[in-house]
């Protein structure tokens, strides 16, 4: 049946409702004798009778009844598939790949959960990597869109702030610095620092922060490229960090960390919604991008002032 047409399914579909050829031909705006043509040209394709000829008028055969069934499957998926095109339009339905640098992973699910919220067809891959890794997936076209602190300037991008991104000292809440406050960075490069892996957003941050005293004084007592190492190093004692304040909200609330009250934090990054600037989204991208950039702040963890 590789010469199956539409206007055959109609054609079949007209004949089984109305019953003779003639009224359907009238609906189809066909002449009976081109309309008969039709059925009869399907007829020897598939080589089987379509019809009987009753006093009642035309009656669909089993072959005739097995195709009536293919037309109304074919109406139910061109039924959906219009509902899906008109979802995708309204940015109610479709899918939105997002990279997000793991630094982020600990409030991005809160974002995608308001927003599916909103939007129930959407549907959101949550790709979670380090910095260089999302900026390899942007940079690939393999996610739509990021979430990043800071935007890579080697290719051409659209980048949108969201909301704040503060950058804090945490220690163990039994360090000697905790609860003191106007600490200076000269105090703090006495203690040993637990640093992100070079290319990190927060390892350069920190080491603007720390410039003419990082070489001299401060001791990095390890490499990490993992959050969760860091803050369980600092909670061990093994050291103070400098990093995302939305990272260790949690463990600030519950006492396990504490924030350093440091002359010059928190230091004040914004979260980017980033795409290539070449990149046309989808409705339902767009309707993410508007999203993060209109109501992502919303969803940011809040933090406590620091010293307490």
């Amino acid at each position: 049946m590789r010469n199956l047409s539409l206007k055959q399914l109609h054609a079949v579909a007209a004949i089984a409702r109305l019953g003779t050829m003639t009224r359907a031909a009238q609906e189809l705006n066909v002449t009976p004798a081109a309309l008969t043509a039709r059925i009869k040209g399907l007829e020897d394709e598939i080589g089987l009778l379509l019809f009987d000829r009753t006093h009642a008028g035309l009656k669909p055969t089993d072959a005739g009844r097995e195709l009536l069934w293919a037309i109304d499957s074919i109406g139910t998926v061109l039924e959906t598939c219009t509902e899906r095109l008109r979802a995708l339009r309204g940015g109610q339905g479709g899918r939105v790949s997002l990279g997000v640098v793991s630094t982020a992973k600990y409030f991005a699910p809160r974002i995608v959960g308001g927003f599916a919220r909103a939007h129930p067809g959407v549907e959101i891959d949550l790709v979670v990597g380090n910095r260089g890794a999302t900026v390899e997936a942007l940079r690939d076209y393999r996610v739509d869109l990021a979430l990043m602190g800071r935007p890579p300037r080697d290719f051409p991008v659209t980048a949108e702030s969201f909301g704040p991104h503060p950058l804090v000292v945490i220690a163990a809440p039994d360090h000697r610095f905790a609860g003191r406050h106007g600490l200076t960075r000269e105090e703090l490069a006495e203690e040993p620092f637990l640093v992100r892996e070079y290319g990190s957003g927060t390892r350069t941050v920190f080491e603007e922060f720390m410039t003419g005293l990082l070489i001299r004084r401060a001791r990095i007592g390890i490499d990490s490229g993992s959050n969760e190492t860091i803050k369980q190093t600092v909670m061990a004692g093994l050291g103070i960090a400098l990093i995302s304040g939305h990272t260790v909200a949690s463990e600030v609330a519950d006492g396990r960390l504490v924030l350093l009250d440091v002359e010059g934090l928190p230091i004040r990054r914004d979260w980017f919604s980033v795409r290539r600037a070449d990149k046309v989204l989808s409705p339902a991208g767009q309707a993410f991008w508007d999203f993060l950039v209109g109501e992502g702040a919303a969803w940011l963890p809040d933090l406590p002032d620091p010293g307490r």
